[in-house]
C-alpha cells in the first residue's frame, strides 16, 4: 500500500488540544466579552451544524472502508454526500465548532483559535493532501476540485 500525504500534525489531536488550552486560558485567565443572546444562538445552530459536518464525513469515510486519519492512503475518491458541498467537511466543523464555541461562549481564546486552525490546516493539512490526491487520481480529482469547493463558499 502508498504512503499517504505528508501532513504536519493530526487535525483531530490539535483541535482537541486546542480546545482545552482555550478553556484554560480563556476562563481563568481572559476577560470574557458579553455578546447579545442572539449571538449566542447562532453559536449553538454553528456547534450543531459543526458536528453534523463532521459525523456525516466519517459516517462517509466509513461507508467507503476509508481511513479519516490524513496521513494514510486512499483507494477511492469521495464524492458523495457532504463531500459533493466540500472537499473537506470534518476539518470545516473543526474551525466551525472552535467559532461557534467563541459565540456561545464568549471566550475570545476560542476565536484566535479558530483563526490560528484554519490558517493550520488550509496550509500544512489541505495542500499536502490535494498534492497527493492529484498524483493518486489524475484527471478526477482536479474536475472533483473545480466543481467542489475546498471550505463551501470558497
Amino acid at each position: 500500500m502508498s504512503e499517504g500525504p505528508l501532513v504536519k500534525g493530526n487535525p483531530l489531536r490539535i483541535s482537541v488540544y486546542a480546545l482545552l488550552f482555550c478553556y484554560i486560558i480563556g476562563e481563568f485567565i481572559l476577560p470574557k466579552y458579553p455578546l447579545i443572546y442572539i449571538i449566542n444562538l447562532i453559536g449553538i445552530t454553528g456547534l450543531i451544524i459543526s458536528l453534523i459536518f463532521f459525523f456525516s464525513g466519517f459516517e462517509i469515510f466509513k461507508s467507503y472502508e476509508e481511513n479519516p486519519v490524513p496521513t494514510s492512503a486512499s483507494k477511492r475518491l469521495i464524492k458523495t454526500g457532504i463531500f459533493a458541498y466540500t472537499r473537506n467537511p470534518i476539518y470545516l466543523s473543526f474551525v466551525l465548532f472552535h467559532f461557534s464555541m467563541f459565540l456561545v461562549f464568549e471566550n475570545v481564546m476560542y476565536f484566535l483559535t479558530s483563526i490560528i486552525l484554519f490558517i493550520w490546516i488550509n496550509n500544512y493539512v489541505i495542500k499536502p493532501e490535494e498534492e497527493y490526491l492529484t498524483n493518486t487520481f489524475g484527471d478526477e480529482y482536479i474536475r472533483y476540485k473545480e466543481a467542489v469547493s475546498k471550505w463551501i463558499i470558497f
